[in-house]
């Protein structure tokens, strides 16, 4: 049954509040619902992996732009997340579903306009997700053999069958960590927001503790015109300035990634928007503290990235010695690793939630749960195994795996601004019914700022990720992530075109399968037209 059916849906026996609000939604429950507050919080926290993300992208700015380009780049970024975060959490906690923005954008638009709409959103989504794995998979794996250069003073060969050998192995285990049943899960997230956090403040303590206050950059070469660096080869410094923003807009990603365990977490309409607002701010304001330190500790620039290529690792091993830097490294390391397992995690939602809406061609198989784990096993080595494939391009040509690492945050920030245009722009239809849930910025001005301003943002920044980074453009060096992008949205619209609007009618309800036992004690909550 569809959802825009203007029918009720039956009620599926629950005493529980998070289900009947799931059932008011359309969805019969599927999952058991074990993450507390503080693992959905630790989620949302290590979806960014602020210390891991910043070291994998912290040459980015550094040598683009320069010091300057690193510290007001990244205050800057995190102020206009925020406001994205802010107007994402607000959508999350009006439908929480593991659906996430895919499915809030098909109720956001008037019917005949629901199942293109989530079509593209959808594979947006999962697409620009599945890329983020990879690459930070990918990242990871570069970040391990870094060590083993530091650690071996430079006498190791890194070679891509090494990298992406130890990239797929890691993928594998991911696969296997998230496989296993929800209460583990939640009992093994609930430590890496102290890993992460802990590593970033660890790192700020160690290198302020050792930096000689002499050795120290000055105020105007960390906040100042000494510290704008134009090493783009041929950009204008104001171009070579905002390359400053990759960093943090690659960092502040994944926002949604919640909304994908809403299914999973206990008060769902409240934890999971209320988790993506903590951690949004705090990554903002606690990465910002980092980047300084960084650039205030960072010895000479013509040093960096220095042998191995991580410019992080070179001004931990100046600060801390060899044996310091590589202990702190590895934790560094660990937070990436936490990454991928919670954004595995989350993505193998989303293709759980796309398929059991009809969205892939496969008869609803990677909607099923495991009957021993409760947890969607076909979609969560689908994930896995697709998410290896752009690896393996770097054994062919590193500059087609890079072009598809490319995609994460383009397609990601775009399929979150979708759903956010589209329910100011269809506010007053008659056939769009949005009813906030209880994180709400309200209809006055501060919603309406936060949602203008993030899409206006957002929008930039695309323009930012379009651009090559160095000049002259040649063919290795070229940024293929807009034409990625744009190929990916045309296919996904050819495939429509073609054949997938005979079978896929937009989010729909399964609470008229067989097997949904009906009439409840309980009342639905008054959501029951989202259903329809």
């Amino acid at each position: 049954m569809s959802m825009t059916d203007e029918k009720r849906p039956p009620s599926v026996v629950t005493s529980d509040e998070d289900d009947r609000e799931l059932v008011a939604l359309g969805y019969k429950p599927s999952f058991k619902r074990e993450f507390t507050n503080l693992a959905t919080i630790s989620f949302a926290f290590s979806i960014m992996g602020l210390c891991s993300s910043v070291a994998t992208t912290f040459n980015t700015p550094l040598l683009l732009g320069g010091p300057s380009s690193v510290t007001w780049c990244w205050i800057l970024g995190a102020s206009m997340c925020f406001t994205l975060g802010s107007s994402i959490a607000e959508i999350v906690s009006a439908f929480p579903t593991c659906g996430g923005l895919y499915t809030a954008s098909a109720q956001l638009v008037p019917k005949r306009h629901r199942a293109r709409v989530g079509w593209v959103v959808g594979w947006l989504n999962i697409l620009g997700q599945i890329a983020g794995i990879s690459s930070t998979e990918f990242g990871l794996a570069n970040m391990i053999l870094a060590a083993v250069t530091i650690g071996k003073d430079g006498d190791f060969e890194i070679t891509a069958g090494k990298t992406v050998g130890l990239f797929t192995g890691l993928l594998i285990i991911h696969g296997l960590l998230n496989s296993i049943a929800t209460r583990h899960l939640a009992s093994l997230t609930k430590g890496f927001v102290f890993v992460n956090l802990g590593t970033t403040f660890v790192t700020i303590i160690v290198l302020l503790s050792k930096t000689p206050r002499s050795e120290m950059h000055a105020a105007g070469y960390v906040f100042g015109s000494q510290g704008i660096v134009n090493q783009t080869g041929g950009w204008n410094t104001g171009i070579a300035f905002l390359f400053g923003l990759l960093s943090v807009q690659w960092t502040m990603t994944d926002y949604d990634a919640t909304a994908h365990i809403s299914e999973e977490v206990r008060r769902a309409a409240y934890a999971a928007p209320s988790a993506i607002f903590i951690a949004v701010l705090g990554t903002g304001l606690i990465g910002w503290l980092l980047n300084i330190v960084l650039v205030l500790c960072s010895g000479p620039l013509e040093n960096l990235p220095g042998a191995s290529g991580s410019a992080f690792l070179e001004i931990l091993a100046l600060r801390a010695t060899k044996a310091g830097a590589l202990i702190i490294w590895a934790f560094v390391c660990l937070t990436a690793f936490f990454v991928v397992q919670t954004a595995l995690h989350a993505a193998s939602r989303t293709v759980y939630a796309f398929s059991r809406d009809g969205g892939l061609p496969d008869a609803g198989f990677f909607s099923k749960n495991s009957t021993i784990t409760h947890t969607p096993l076909p979609a969560i080595w689908l994930t896995t195994i697709v998410s290896i494939l752009p690896g393996l391009l770097d054994l062919a040509s590193p500059v087609a795996a890079n072009a598809i690492f490319s995609l994460t945050a383009m397609a990601l920030d775009l399929s979150y601004i979708i759903p956010i245009f589209f329910r100011r722009l269809f506010r007053n239809h008659p056939e769009v019914k949005f009813t906030p849930g209880p994180f709400y910025m309200g209809d006055g001005l501060l919603g309406w700022a936060c949602n203008c301003m993030c899409i206006l943002w957002t929008l930039f920044v695309v323009v930012i990720f379009s651009l090559p980074n160095i000049m002259p453009v040649t063919a290795d060096n070229m940024n293929y992530a807009s034409v990625i992008t744009v190929g990916v949205i045309v296919l996904a619209s050819a495939w429509w075109v073609f054949g997938a609007h005979r079978y896929y009618t937009g989010p729909k309800s399964n609470l008229h399968n067989d097997s949904v036992e009906v009439i409840t004690e309980d009342v639905i909550p008054d959501k029951e037209h989202k259903s329809a």
